[in-house]
């Protein structure tokens, strides 16, 4: 049985009861991992635009990482979010997603969502040519997610 810590003495005490009719411990749901629940945006916001249009999936690739890389070419004040790679001859389209860049100017779980979801579209919109209106028409604010 696992035990809580109180006062930085270590685990002490049990963190939940016994199910009173089975005597089973009961098992205590652990918070999502921040890479985990970015991931899981993600492939939300994949979903749903595979939903909505799935021609602006076809030939790109969709991947994220924890921040971005090449910094001696990077010539901006700002940090990048997200960035594109147009298709080469034998390549697929790239669209990729900054992690911790993103966690950083969210300021809820529910504002990364939209914001993994903004990135996604306005990188999309980008390499396809497809307008923002058509690759998600009701807006990404929208909380109809799966």
């Amino acid at each position: 049985m696992r035990r809580r810590e109180r006062h930085g003495r270590g685990l002490r005490g049990p963190l939940a009861a016994p199910n009173s009719l089975t005597g089973a411990p009961v098992s205590l749901r652990q918070r999502t991992r921040p890479a985990d629940f970015f991931t899981d945006c993600l492939r939300a916001s994949i979903s749903r635009t595979a939903r909505v249009c799935p021609r602006a999936l076809v030939g790109i690739d969709i991947g994220y990482e924890e921040v971005p890389g090449n910094l001696e070419t990077w010539r901006s004040a700002r940090v990048p979010l997200a960035a594109a790679v147009p298709a080469r001859p034998g390549h697929n389209g790239q669209v990729v997603l900054f992690r911790r860049p993103l966690e950083h100017r969210a300021n809820s779980r529910a504002d990364l969502r939209r914001l993994v979801h903004r990135a996604l579209l306005e990188q999309l919109s980008a390499l396809t040519g497809i307008g923002l209106d058509e690759l998600d028409p009701s807006g990404e604010t929208d909380d109809d997610w799966d």
